[in-house]
C-alpha cells in the first residue's frame, strides 16, 4: 500500500450502510469519502480523524451530525454534505475555520446555519435545494466568501451585509422555491 492510498480513503458508492470501525482508527487520513452510503449516522469517533482535509458524506441519510465533527480542526479543502436529510449542523462546526467550500445543497434547512457564519476563511457556500426563507444578516462575516449558491430557496431579498462581502464574484439565488410538504 502507498503512502498515497494510506492518506485518502474512497468508500464511494460501496453501500456500507454503516461505516466500518476500522475507519475511525486511520489518524493519518487526510481525505475521506463516504458518498452514496446510505448512511443514516457518523460515529462520534469521527473527531478522532484530525488530519483530514476533505470529507465527503453527501448523498446519503443523514439526518444529524456528531459534535465531534467540529474537532476536525485540518479541514480545509471541502466538506461536502450535500443530498441529505439535515435541518440542522452542530454548533462545533464554527471551530473549522480553515474551511474553504461548503456545501449543505439539496436538504432540508429553513435557515443558514448560525455555526456557518464562523468559517471566516469560506470561500464558496453551496446551500442550493433547501427551504431557506431568509439569508441572517450575519452572512457579513464571511469576508472571504467568492461564491454563494442559493438557487431553488424560498427566499425574496437578501440582508444588506451581503454588500459586506467585498470578496464576493458569483451570488446565485434564481430558481422556483421548493415545496417540501409532505
Amino acid at each position: 500500500m502507498s503512502l498515497n492510498a494510506r492518506l485518502h480513503l474512497n468508500l464511494w458508492k460501496e453501500q456500507l450502510g454503516v461505516v466500518p470501525e476500522p475507519v475511525w482508527e486511520q489518524t493519518a487520513l487526510e481525505s475521506l469519502v463516504l458518498a452514496e452510503n446510505g448512511l443514516l449516522a457518523i460515529s462520534e469517533k469521527i473527531g478522532a480523524l484530525r488530519n483530514l482535509r476533505m470529507l465527503d458524506l453527501g448523498h446519503n441519510h443523514l439526518s444529524q451530525l456528531p459534535d465531534s465533527l467540529g474537532q476536525l480542526s485540518a479541514l480545509s479543502d471541502f466538506l461536502y454534505l450535500h443530498d441529505n436529510r439535515l435541518q440542522t449542523l452542530p454548533d462545533s462546526l464554527a471551530g473549522l475555520t480553515r474551511l474553504r467550500y461548503l456545501n449543505i445543497g439539496q436538504n432540508q434547512f429553513d435557515t443558514i446555519p448560525d455555526c456557518v457564519f464562523g468559517l471566516r476563511n469560506l470561500m464558496e457556500l453551496r446551500a442550493a435545494d433547501n427551504r431557506i426563507t431568509e439569508v441572517p444578516e450575519s452572512c457579513g462575516r464571511l469576508s472571504q466568501l467568492r461564491e454563494l449558491h442559493l438557487r431553488n430557496n424560498r427566499l425574496t431579498t437578501l440582508p444588506e451585509s451581503v454588500g459586506d462581502l467585498h470578496e464576493l464574484r458569483q451570488i446565485d439565488f434564481t430558481g422556483k422555491s421548493v415545496d417540501f410538504a409532505a
